[in-house]
């Protein structure tokens, strides 16, 4: 079976949850027996728009990855440019089938390029890509207070002066609204129409399912939960390096949605003198913001370590043998984070909001610890539980998996069979 993955980002240009998970899919096909091409998109100022070039995975070289350059443009839902590059990949790769990882700073249209072309269609779904013009229902327009609020749903007059105020020109306020809550109105009915193209949404959280059936309208046939697989020849072998001091580790990128905030401050009121080692590529002033929020937050700025992406294939060695517990702040409504996963088939513990896919996957005082969302002062009381007795932390950690017997995460060569399934069920 011929198979084409499309993913906005690649490993290891690109190493968030969608970008990692698709890599790992890639590699569960091809062990399966697939063959297996990419499409993605790179950065490249230097290269012209919609530049095409070609590279391999770099751990499996056998795995051809097509890039398309999009490095000065990341505003538009549908790219023509794009789509017109994405046709010529799929007409040279010439596959039985495509499954789509994201959108974001590629194309709405690629969808429909994809049946046009008489070809099942398979969407992983990783955020609300489909039901939110940003896709995480976190309101990141202008604001005199409380930025980052979380949305309770979408409607273009709300995303127009709570999301998109940020990008008015400030002459004729109330005019520039209105043209953006046109765009917005258009953004939604292309991406409506772009989810009519997919054949079978797969949703690795049963929140992230069922919130697409409610509020935007997918036919639960047209839906299925299935979790991320993952490589568990990565996740074996954790030994925790000797320390003094209590390790919490954050694990991700800088991103305000990752919460990090939140995690610095409940850090900061700690009793005791344990440490957090903040693992993630540095991205500017996002970065910059939390270091001096941490040095005006007093002496616990001297127990922060702030270090550096690692690869994910070594992130036992590089990360859990390095920390006591994973904290994992999101501020928004995270449907199934692969850090947990990890965390949770090496025996270490997690702390994370009793929210969304985060809540879903940990269960307080069962194989973890939870916390109230985007509360701080919750945060701290779970990390000072943690710290308090670790010894029981350490037991909630060794539970594992919830929706195992045995602790397990899905691996990646089960979590490909049951993909495959899939595919075969639409190639009938």
């Amino acid at each position: 079976m011929r198979v084409l993955l499309v993913i906005h980002g690649y490993p290891r240009r690109y190493n968030a949850g969608s970008e990692v998970y698709t890599q790992t899919l890639a590699h569960a096909l091809v062990d399966a027996g697939c063959h297996v091409e990419i499409f993605a998109r790179e950065e490249d100022p230097f290269l012209p728009d919609y530049h095409l070039s070609q590279e391999s995975d770099s751990l499996r070289p056998e795995i051809p990855v097509h890039l398309v350059n999009h490095a000065r443009s990341n505003a538009r839902f549908q790219n023509d440019g794009i789509d017109e590059i994405f046709q010529s990949v799929l007409q040279s790769v010439s596959p039985d089938i495509v499954h789509f990882g994201h959108l974001n700073h590629l194309s709405m249209g690629l969808p429909r390029i994809v049946k046009q072309a008489n070809l099942p269609v398979v969407f992983t779904l990783h955020d609300f890509l489909f039901m939110c013009p940003r896709g995480q229902f976190l309101q990141w327009g202008l604001t005199h207070s409380n930025p980052w609020t979380l949305c309770d749903g979408q409607d273009d007059k709300k995303c127009a002066s709570k999301c998109f105020n940020r990008f008015l020109e400030g002459m004729n306020i109330e005019s520039e609204l209105q043209n953006w809550e046109r765009w917005i109105s258009t953004r939604m009915s292309v991406s409506r129409n772009a989810s009519k193209m997919i054949d079978l949404f797969l949703a690795p959280s049963r929140r992230l399912r069922q919130r697409h059936i409610n509020d935007f309208g997918i036919e639960g046939s047209r839906i299925k939960y299935l979790d991320y697989g993952f490589d568990h020849s990565r996740l074996h072998g954790r030994c925790r390096e000797k320390e003094d001091s209590f390790v919490f580790g954050y694990i991700g990128r800088h991103h305000p949605s990752k919460g990090i905030h939140h995690l610095i401050d409940a850090f900061s009121k700690l009793e005791g003198e344990p440490i957090l080692r903040v693992w993630g590529r540095s991205e500017g002033q996002v970065t910059q913001s939390l270091v001096r929020r941490a040095n005006q937050s007093g002496n616990s700025a001297l127990r922060i370590e702030w270090l550096p992406e690692y690869n994910n294939e070594n992130i036992v060695q590089d990360v859990f043998n390095r920390c006591d517990c994973v904290v994992v702040p999101s501020i928004w409504d995270e449907n199934s984070p692969l850090v947990i996963h990890e965390a949770q088939q090496c025996g270490v513990p997690v702390i994370t909001a009793n929210h969304g896919g985060m809540g879903e996957y940990v269960q307080d005082g069962v194989n973890g610890l939870t916390f109230t969302h985007r509360d701080s002062t919750s945060l701290q009381e779970s990390m000072q539980e943690a710290m308090d007795d670790p010894g029981r932390l350490a037991t909630l950690g060794s539970r594992g998996y919830l929706y195992s017997d045995d602790g397990q995460i899905p691996s990646k060569e089960e979590h490909a069979l049951s993909v495959i399934r899939c595919y075969e069920r639409l190639l009938g």
